[in-house]
């Protein structure tokens, strides 16, 4: 067993968050009409891809009716269709879309998590929720001895990895920088930070976000990572 898949093991019986284990559930159990003869996840909801990565990719959370009822990060929603389209495009993914957790979906030197492993109600996780979460996130991290880039996608998952840095001795400015798309830090010698919009649909329908952007997100991770 990796590192990787060693925390994943504990992560999914995780019961840190009273109100997220009670949405998770109650999703998985109501269901949505679409999906209504599907069988939900509804647990926490592990990172995936190539365990020995040197691209972390950190979102805010799973979706209530994608990651919480596949069980797989970013796969079955809109955001999914928008991230692994771009990541193929970049060579990390060995196809473009991911429905499903048996869909053959392969990850290469890539790795796609968040900053909250449960599905939060309204898509909102509490200060707290982040905080507590965060000690999943910080192994994840660990977990990645040749680690060059973190593209963290959305305000959230930036702050996150900005906390964890910081606890961990990274080289974070003060005051903390302000999140945009396309900002890079060195954090280390050997990990540099790169922000990018999350491919939300609020995003993504209102043009905020483009394809042409996120592939330049995802372009210089490629670019970071054959560097290193």
């Amino acid at each position: 067993m990796t590192p990787i898949e060693a925390i994943n093991a504990e992560l999914i019986s995780c019961h840190r968050c009273p109100r997220l284990v009670e949405w998770r559930e109650h999703v998985a159990d109501v269901r949505r009409a679409a999906f209504a003869d599907e069988q939900y996840w509804g647990r926490p909801v592990p990172g995936f891809g190539d365990p020995n990565a040197r691209v972390l990719v950190v979102g805010l959370a799973p979706a209530a009716h994608g990651a919480n009822r596949t069980g797989r990060m970013f796969t079955g929603d809109r955001s999914g269709d928008w991230l692994f389209r771009a990541l193929h495009r970049a060579g990390f993914a060995n196809q473009p879309a991911a429905a499903s957790v048996d869909d053959g979906m392969v990850l290469t030197d890539c790795y796609v998590t968040s900053a909250v492993h449960c599905a939060p109600p309204s898509n909102r996780p509490t200060a707290e929720e982040q905080n507590e979460c965060s000690v999943w996130l910080g192994r994840e991290i660990e977990a990645f001895a040749d680690l060059r880039a973190i593209v963290a996608l959305g305000g959230i998952g930036f702050d996150r990895v900005l906390r964890i840095g910081r606890l961990r001795g990274w080289s974070i400015p003060v005051p903390k920088p302000r999140f945009a798309h396309g900002l890079e830090l060195a954090v280390t010698e050997q990990i540099t930070l790169v922000a990018g919009y999350h491919p939300s649909q609020q995003n993504t329908f209102t043009g905020r976000l483009t394809e042409q952007m996120l592939d330049h997100v995802f372009q210089r991770a490629r670019t970071l990572i054959a560097a290193g």
